[in-house]
């Protein structure tokens, strides 16, 4: 049977540059030009007959016939390069390309990685982390684990992992400086997170003291540079609550206060719809759901 096709390089470049909304970031992701996806992207219109994008200055729009092009022929690249992987590692150990949150990673991922490892030995994880948004993420992945909840098109999303945020602290801290009620915070030392801004003034909204002035506050770039601050003494932390069980379980945080907790993103695995049904793919995320249920 004859299929009517348009070329695939323009196809790359248009899906590419639907992803990103930007020619240029498309142009680096591809490693070509500038003007060479534009000219891809106008082949792509002229065979269509039809515009996919309206153009201002330095960003692009998907018109409303972008849109639906580009989620079809998203899902069409991605089967394509499903059937091609499968191809490629018949006989080898199945890879398994995960894309998770770094704080995620470090605080609860990890730590329970070897179990599925043991129950699974013939899945070799791969494990990245990146806190952009998935429209943004350049690599291909089979598992993504973002906040959510969020619609992806051409994704399943499904929640695992429900999550809180309450003050923390090591024990040595508090052996310095009591803590037993919020208003004691003006003694110490806030750790705050430069991707969480609004988490302590939240929290010291709920607790009744919207205008405690600390000791002292200290900003770190990432929300997982925090919980480490506060493991080493350095002040309280907001921490989330079933990132830090393991480490107040064994007695290396403590929880100050019995609350307030404020309501946080649940944790989602976003899969791919092509890689949805793969048995490695639902072997992990069946483990995910699994672990979370565990105390």
């Amino acid at each position: 049977m004859h299929r009517r096709l348009p070329p695939l390089n323009a196809l790359k470049a248009f899906e590419a540059a639907a992803r990103h909304g930007s020619f240029t970031r498309a142009a680096d992701e591809l490693r070509v030009t500038h003007g060479a996806v534009s000219r891809h992207v106008q082949m792509l219109e002229g065979w269509l007959g039809l515009p996919l994008f309206t153009r201002h200055n330095r960003r692009v729009v998907l018109t409303e016939a972008g849109v639906a092009y580009a989620t079809e022929i998203g899902a069409a690249l991605d089967r394509i390069a499903l059937a091609t992987a499968r191809q490629v590692e018949r006989g080898r150990p199945r890879l398994l390309h995960v894309n998770a949150l770094a704080t995620f990673t470090l605080r609860w991922l990890i730590p329970r990685l070897s179990g599925f490892q043991v129950a699974n030995p013939a899945i070799e994880v791969r494990l990245t982390t990146s806190n952009v948004p998935l429209a943004q993420l350049a690599e291909p992945f089979d598992v993504a684990i973002r906040g959510g909840p969020e619609t992806r098109p051409g994704h399943r999303a499904e929640p695992f992992l429900s999550e809180r945020r309450i003050p923390v602290c090591s024990p040595a801290l508090l052996q310095r400086l009591p803590l037993a009620e919020p208003e004691q915070l003006r003694q110490h030392t806030l750790l705050h997170a430069a991707t969480l801004p609004r988490v302590w003034p939240d929290w010291l909204r709920a607790a009744g003291v919207p205008d405690l002035e600390p000791q002292a506050s200290v900003t770190l770039e990432h929300f997982y540079l925090t919980l480490q601050a506060a493991l080493d003494g350095l002040g309280i932390a907001m921490g989330p609550e079933r990132l830090i069980a393991d480490d107040v379980a064994a007695g290396r945080l403590t929880l100050p206060f019995a609350g307030p907790s404020l309501p946080a993103r649940s944790y989602y695995t976003y899969v791919p719809e092509p890689r949805a049904e793969d048995p490695a793919v639902r072997a992990f995320c069946g483990w995910l759901a699994e672990a979370a249920r565990q105390p």
